[in-house]
């Protein structure tokens, strides 16, 4: 049994580490990638175009003009705004465009190079709050909604007596003041004009300052040959003035996004390739998450039962950290820790790891739980028989074992298929991240999360009741 468990372990790492040679023989050709977080219009936001998902903005247009000069093909990572640090730092990007001011505390970690743009600070309300937050000294005590990260979240927690709400996306912060969950979103001027929905919401005359309104282009400590190129970029973009063109252009391109007033289906119905394609990646992940955390945590299950002490102990701790720690955590160590000692995974990889690390913990209990749960006399009489300790508890007590865990493990499935929208934080294209791409670039607050939902209810209950005539087979020999 151990021979094919090991055997099995070897398959599925040779499966595992296929999809970075895979991208490894695509990257023969000179490549230059980008970090963004495609949020923040006109900078850069996602828009369909000629029927394709496609990632546009000035920053993007810099980004391009920046990888010609460099003679190299453009690749595009889109990830939260405050993972682009940690992407960068890990080398998983070259360098990063997304409306980042150059501040001392950034500076410490990467390199800026010379700013390309600068832009005032506005204050969004709702309308009938306009004349309540008209000027800076009127925003006193009120509950600001400022992008995690930013220089806007600074800018809030100057003011005296504010409370912040920090996240991720403007478009989330803009839900939370159009639901009264905040009183006012300080965003820049492009971004509040290109994103506010101007029947509920105003740009108000208050104008905050803030000790740095100007954006630079972050690159790697030490990676002087691309500053320099970068800068040589800029300055000649600036110069031809291009980058104002640039600007003028993404801000029609933010102008004429619409808002879609459609019931839920008609919202899925126009959008089902974003979705069709996050379930592609939703299933690959969670397929190959159960099939090794299952693989391990029958191992590890074993390791546990075993009547080495070091075995047991290393098994025993294993699932203590793994139960103990969030997935999130674990998902962020594997993804950005473990770059720091050369061990990089793609987002694919790093999302198929935590799941299988993490779901082969709780597998390990299952397991132990089925085979001490078989009666020891079925070991006992197996031995009598001429077996060996090996063979019974290949033969005999294994699929005794599983047989009246299937339950736990079908839970315990079903749980990986939710808990794989994690992946979506690190740039994976799943069922999540395609909802927050809809959020983004149809204004839509609601109805891309609901399509998600009934998206998941509907694998998870599809597999449900595919393990539930699984167990009916294995249970018919019962009733006989």
């Amino acid at each position: 049994m151990k021979r094919k468990i090991s055997t099995w372990m070897l398959l599925c790492m040779v499966i595992l580490l296929s999809f970075g040679s895979i991208a490894g023989a695509e990257g023969e050709k000179k490549t230059v990638i980008l970090g963004t977080s495609a949020d923040y219009a006109p900078y850069e936001f996602h828009k369909t175009i000629d029927g394709v998902d496609t990632i546009v903005g000035f920053d993007i247009e810099i980004a391009k003009e920046i990888a010609k000069d460099m003679g190299a093909e453009l690749i595009i990572k889109d990830t939260s705004f405050d993972a682009l640090l940690p992407e960068l730092t890990s080398g998983r990007i070259d360098f990063v465009i997304s409306g980042m001011n150059p501040t001392e505390e950034r500076r410490k970690s990467i390199d800026f190079s010379i700013p390309y743009y600068r832009a005032e600070q506005a204050i969004v309300v709702r309308k009938e709050d306009k004349d309540k937050y008209n000027t800076v000294e009127q925003l006193k005590g009120a509950k600001f909604g400022v992008q995690k990260s930013s220089i806007q979240e600074r800018i809030a927690q100057g003011i005296p007596d504010a409370e912040v709400v920090s996240l991720d996306k403007i478009p989330d912060l803009l839900m939370q003041l159009d639901t009264g969950r905040v009183d006012v979103v300080i965003a820049e001027y492009p971004i509040a004009k290109a994103n506010i929905d101007e029947e509920s919401m105003v740009i108000t005359d208050a104008k905050p300052k803030s000790e740095n309104d100007e954006y630079a282009v972050g690159v790697k400590k030490g990676n002087e040959e691309l500053l320099n190129s970068i800068n040589a970029t800029l300055e000649r973009l600036k110069e031809n003035d291009k980058i104002q063109q640039f600007v003028d252009e993404a801000g029609d391109l933010a102008a004429d996004r619409v808002k879609d007033n459609l019931n839920t289906f008609e919202y899925f119905w126009k959008y089902k390739d974003y979705y069709a394609k996050g379930v592609q990646y939703t299933l690959l992940i969670s397929a190959l998450g159960v099939l090794f955390g299952f693989i391990l945590g029958l191992f590890i299950a074993l390791m546990r039962m075993s009547g080495n002490a070091i075995l047991k102990f290393i098994a025993t701790a294993y699932i203590e950290i793994m139960r103990g720690t969030p997935m999130l955590v674990q998902l962020f160590i594997i993804h950005y820790s473990l770059a720091a000692f050369d061990i990089k995974f793609t987002p694919i990889q790093s999302g198929i790891l935590t799941l299988s690390l993490n779901s082969a913990a709780y597998l390990a209990e299952i397991f132990r739980a089925g085979i001490q749960g078989v009666d020891r006399g079925q070991l006992e009489a197996a031995r009598s028989l001429g077996m060996t300790k090996r063979q019974a508890m290949r033969h005999i007590i294994l699929p005794q074992a599983l047989k009246g865990v299937l339950p736990a493990i079908g839970n315990e499935f079903i749980v990986i298929i939710k808990e794989s929208s994690i992946v979506s934080f690190i740039g994976v294209m799943d069922i999540m991240y395609q909802a927050q791409i809809l959020r983004g670039s149809t204004y839509a607050a609601l109805n891309p999360l609901l399509v998600a939902a009934v998206i998941y209810f509907i694998l998870t209950f599809v597999l449900s009741k595919l393990l539930g005539v699984f167990e009916r087979k294995l249970s018919a020999s019962d009733n006989r």
